[in-house]
């Protein structure tokens, strides 16, 4: 059996004397493995770094085998994040938010959301509200979205201000004004991907409102601690 495909490096080890087992998050074949021989040498060290994509050719004998990939660099990125701490949590938080996903199930929105947030590690302007949307729909892949359409309690679809800890689902600022002390804000560029966080406070609301869902419901079910590069990569990002 053989595919070809493109691939976000989000993780590679040391196999033998050589090879590597090569990590990916592929276009069309979700999260994805195969031993790369000659891995650990010179001329692909630098292509195998976690937040660069690569094509690669994955054959095995049978479909659950693990395989080789063949490998051929496409955009190398991480060169150019290496001397920037905000961009290096962030590469290290994006590849183990990658890594909660099911092996080989296809998740093609999220590939390109997270190539286009790869692109972008380097932004402070930019990255952070790409990465609070991409847990968003992280949520959303692993069958915990959020039901943040319309208002819980009036079916309102307008002015959604909160969601509800407990419930995951939205309320409108007047429906959830006498409870907002228990409630989560819900900051409207994570409504509308045309728009850009008002401020900080707005960016550290975000990552509040999904961190609490991904502890809740992916975490600590799998008996994992939050990553510690997202609280590094969010506490640089509240910091500008």
């Amino acid at each position: 059996m053989e595919w070809r495909d493109e691939g976000l490096v989000i993780g590679v080890r040391r196999h033998g004397e050589s090879a590597v087992i090569l990590e990916l998050m592929t276009r069309a074949h979700g999260r994805h493995m195969g031993l790369v021989r000659g891995g650990s040498g010179r001329a692909l060290r630098s292509v195998l770094q976690v937040g660069n994509s690569v094509e690669v050719l994955w054959r095995a004998r049978l479909e659950e085998h693990l395989g080789a990939f063949a490998v051929e660099p496409l955009r190398s990125r991480a060169a150019r994040l290496i001397d920037r701490a905000f961009a290096l949590h962030g590469v290290a938080h994006l590849a183990a938010l990658l890594r909660l996903l099911p092996e080989r199930d296809a998740q093609r929105e999220l590939f390109e959301m997270a190539e286009l947030i790869a692109d972008r590690l380097d932004s402070l302007d930019l990255a952070p509200a790409l990465m609070a949307r991409f847990e968003l729909a992280l949520l959303q892949a692993l069958g915990f979205g959020l039901d943040v359409e319309r208002c819980a309690l009036t079916g309102a679809t307008q002015d959604l201000a909160f969601v509800s800890p407990k419930t995951g689902r939205a309320v409108t600022r007047d429906a959830g004004a006498p409870w907002r002390d228990r409630l989560l804000p819900f900051p409207p560029f994570l409504q509308d991907c045309a728009r850009a966080p008002a401020d900080a406070s707005e960016l550290a609301a975000a990552f509040r409102l999904t961190g609490h869902f991904l502890a809740r419901d992916v975490f600590t079910p799998r008996g994992l601690e939050a990553p510690q590069a997202r609280a590094l990569y969010v506490g640089a990002a509240a910091r500008g």
